[in-house]
């Protein structure tokens, strides 16, 4: 008979929160914790290797992240309310003139860890107090109409999705730079 702890897997809503609220953002810091298990002890110089001319860097991947998870906040989620100097720490646009993601290199994981953070925190703010009414609220913009309920889904899958593009791009920089 194992003596071994027995994992338990279960969704615990984060306290402070109307409790659907809570456990979606529970899974919102789920993804974000697997994010940076898998980048743990990574080679520095992996961050800025890109695997090919079309291809993204973890540090551009992470930077991503960070100004798409702020700007469903300040768009869809809270409605152009939040100010244009929440997005004082993103000096670059998302995409370049091709369409491209732009190349951000030259930042420590340390400080793209500082950069997620920061956006997280104004997210998990955003949702105290806010009521499942609030949640479920459609917000109508000129192109589609979204629920800040639908937003939270849409970054999970957004930070998994690109979790998976890091630890292939992780695999071949880290073979490339220790070679």
């Amino acid at each position: 008979m194992s003596t071994e702890a027995k994992r338990q897997m279960s969704i615990e809503p984060l306290p402070g929160y109307e409790p659907e609220i809570g456990r979606m953002l529970w899974m919102l810091e789920n993804e974000r914790k697997r994010s940076r298990r898998s980048l743990d002890a990574i080679h520095p110089d992996a961050i800025d290797w890109e695997p090919h001319a079309d291809g993204n860097s973890i540090g551009t991947l992470l930077y991503h992240i960070a100004l798409i998870e702020l700007d469903w906040l300040a768009t869809e989620i809270m409605e152009g309310k939040l100010g244009e100097d929440v997005f004082s720490k993103f000096p670059h646009p998302v995409r370049d003139a091709q369409g491209r993601l732009t190349v951000v290199k030259g930042i420590s994981l340390d400080e793209h860890y500082r950069r997620l953070d920061s956006v997280r925190m104004l997210v998990l703010n955003s949702f105290k107090g806010m009521s499942i009414a609030e949640f479920r609220r459609l917000r109508h913009l000129p192109d589609y109409d979204v629920t800040p309920e639908w937003v939270l889904h849409h970054l999970m899958q957004h930070e998994a999705e690109h979790r998976g593009e890091m630890a292939t791009v992780r695999t071949l920089a880290e073979k490339a730079v220790s070679g």
